[in-house]
């Protein structure tokens, strides 16, 4: 399968901004590292980046936090659950995947990476993983872009 980001749903003007920064640090990112990218064109930034692998630094702790949620299996309500180190850690509950970013016909479910107090806000690394083949997907900037684990 191809791995390609589609086009942008109506988006406000300041993720249409935010997802252009993603696409050209992205684009500088490549053409120091060369990882193996599908961008959108320029003139569809709005839309998210899907990558077929994940390189950069935080792919570590989202490996790590899909480790810690496998061992909980992966729930599937929404809610704060007991982390290591006396923290916490959120399920965001099913990813209904509206934009079409990732591959169909899937059932996914959100999770934090990062464990933290609870109660305490919630940032923007999230995993994404497909309840049926375990496929797991990182996003940094809360669904601009997708890394696969």
């Amino acid at each position: 399968m191809t791995i390609l980001a589609t086009p942008p749903a109506p988006l406000t003007r300041l993720r249409r901004l935010v997802g252009t920064f993603a696409l050209l640090t992205a684009m500088v990112a490549g053409a120091l590292v060369g990882p193996s990218v599908v961008t959108p064109s320029l003139t569809d930034s709005a839309s998210a980046a899907v990558y077929s692998s994940c390189t950069m630094t935080r792919c570590a702790d989202a490996r790590t936090a899909r480790s810690g949620w496998a061992a909980k299996g992966f729930p599937t309500s929404r809610g704060w659950y007991t982390w290591s180190g006396g923290r916490y850690n959120f399920a965001g509950g099913q990813f209904y995947n509206r934009e079409g970013q990732l591959p169909a016909n899937a059932t996914y479910h959100e999770y934090d990476v990062y464990p933290r107090a609870y109660g305490a806000p919630r940032d923007a690394y999230r995993i994404v993983v497909n309840r049926s083949t375990g496929v797991t997907w990182f996003s940094p900037d809360h669904y601009a872009n997708f890394y696969r684990l």
